[in-house]
């Protein structure tokens, strides 16, 4: 199982940034997916998550302003983060993650497989 996240960046505040996340290696129906993020000298926080059954969901710091997506191409899921209105405040390294629990998926425990990180930065 691989993910593969890219798309990070250097913007100003009110800019707009997409992430992509490739996952592939894993039997796609089975699994959640999920944004997170991480700022220096933070815990890893939920950003948005799609269920097993394609309900998507998000923080309330994001809510209106991110929006995620998922696209099934033959053995591969594409993974994307529409990020608008970035705010300093949204700076950290973002991370893509899949996993086959169906529960507490704003939860980091819950998945399993994880990419490496894209870091985003946004300047005021």
């Amino acid at each position: 199982v691989q993910l593969q996240a890219s798309g990070g960046g250097l913007v100003q505040a009110g800019d707009s940034l997409r992430l992509s996340c490739a996952a592939s290696g894993l039997s796609l129906s089975y699994y959640a997916f999920g944004w997170f993020r991480q700022a220096p000298g933070k815990e890893r926080e939920f950003v948005a998550r799609i269920s097993r059954g394609g309900i998507t969901s998000s923080a309330d710091s994001v809510k209106g302003r991110f929006t995620m997506s998922k696209d099934n191409v033959k053995n591969t899921v594409y993974l994307y983060l529409q990020m608008n209105s970035l705010k300093p405040e949204d700076t950290a390294v973002y991370y893509c993650a899949a996993g086959t629990s169906t529960y507490y998926l704003d939860a980091a425990s819950s998945y399993d497989y994880w990419g490496q990180g894209t870091q985003v930065t946004v300047s005021s």
